[in-house]
């Protein structure tokens, strides 16, 4: 069974965890400046649009791809790559208009989008997710984590939960050109635990994840998995994983300046769930917190995800390819079941970075295929 973690694509941060990208007076919300800065974003691209427009007669098209292009910031290195880059674009722009129109119709259960990876056809997008991978995980191989033991009966268990009510989970954050998503998983689930035990959400360092698990297995931007995260974190003890203010994320590999001085969380080890359970990962959701997951996530649909609850019936339970944040779990109005995941590609891919995937679908996805979580 092989496990290929991870990929990404551009970081930035979000809320009042990061000043470095406050815009708004002091006296707006996170909330409220967030969405001032999306829509001052906005306007730029609208008005940009209608200055190209003005220069030359464009098609419809032409248009949507110049404003999606400067929404993402996107530039290609000579017109021949231009032009294939907007032919990948057009045939997904059908691909989501075909989808969409059959998700109005109730066909579908979620929603797609044009979102960053909009340019590339799926066989490319596949392609950087499997060459940013690591080694391989064997399920017949003892894992190195505590075996979690769950408690309660499923019937006892809340029909819904959701971590970010309660003060667990930090804003979205984007990885960039990195394949960094086991250390933003990682990260996840330990802010969660170290808020559980202390009442203090604090955002932790992925890049001293990055530079400096490597004895441990990790690769940097080129992959890693979550468990040989949580051993680095805890070979550290006393110490542990620095602040994200300390040590800030630059979606590169560098040198490791872990400094005990700016200590975030400690880990003491961690727990794993049984594989392919999910009944087991719903009662550690509901009951200890946000869990780190791998997932398949290299299909078209995945892709360019928006909203609704994903469902990939082609998607599969062992070749996992992308670390993420299971932060809760409920029912939708129409009676599908979801898991609530956490991403790390920005507010702009997804439902402002998250994706309901579907749960109790046989382990779709392989959302309950390596599932853990550390102990502090």
């Amino acid at each position: 069974m092989v496990i290929n973690v991870c990929f990404g694509y551009k970081y930035k941060m979000y809320g009042a965890m990061n000043k470095r990208h406050r815009c708004c007076s002091v006296m707006a919300s996170p909330n409220t400046c967030g969405y001032l800065k999306r829509r001052m974003k906005f306007l730029v691209v609208v008005a940009a649009a209608l200055a190209v427009a003005s220069a030359a007669s464009l098609s419809l098209e032409d248009l949507e791809f110049h404003a999606w292009k400067l929404m993402f910031g996107k530039s290609y290195s000579s017109p021949v790559e231009e032009s294939q880059r907007r032919s990948s674009w057009i045939s997904n722009r059908k691909l989501v208009l075909v989808h969409n129109m059959l998700a109005d119709q109730g066909i579908k259960s979620y929603r797609l989008g044009m979102t960053y990876f909009a340019d590339m056809e799926n066989e490319e997008y596949r392609r950087i997710i499997s060459q940013r991978c690591l080694g391989s995980f064997n399920a017949s191989k003892p894992r190195g984590g505590s075996t979690f033991l769950p408690m309660l009966g499923d019937n006892d268990l809340p029909t819904t939960m959701d971590w970010r009510d309660n003060g667990y989970v930090t804003s979205i954050k984007d990885q960039k050109g990195c394949g960094s998503c086991w250390a933003f998983s990682t990260t996840g689930s330990l802010e969660g635990q170290h808020y559980r035990k202390t009442n203090k959400l604090v955002s932790l360092s992925e890049q001293q994840l990055v530079d400096c698990s490597g004895k441990f297995g990790n690769m940097g931007c080129m992959g890693g998995l979550m468990d040989q995260a949580f051993e680095y974190i805890k070979s550290l003890a006393p110490g542990g994983l620095d602040t994200e203010d300390s040590y800030a994320y630059h979606a590169e590999d560098k040198k490791c300046h872990y400094k005990p001085d700016s200590l975030g969380a400690t880990c003491t080890g961690y727990v794993d769930m049984t594989s392919g359970d999910e009944s087991a990962l719903q009662q550690a959701v509901a009951t200890v917190g946000p869990v780190s997951v791998a997932i398949d996530a290299a299909h078209s649909s995945f892709q360019l995800y928006k909203s609704g609850v994903y469902d990939e019936p082609d998607c599969s339970s062992d070749q996992l390819d992308h670390g993420v944040l299971a932060v809760g779990y409920g029912t939708s109005d129409d009676g599908q079941d979801y898991w609530l995941v956490k991403n790390s590609w920005g507010l702009d891919w997804g439902d402002k970075g998250y994706i309901m995937m579907s749960r109790n679908k046989h382990n779709q996805c392989g959302i309950a295929t390596a599932s853990s979580y550390p102990l502090v």
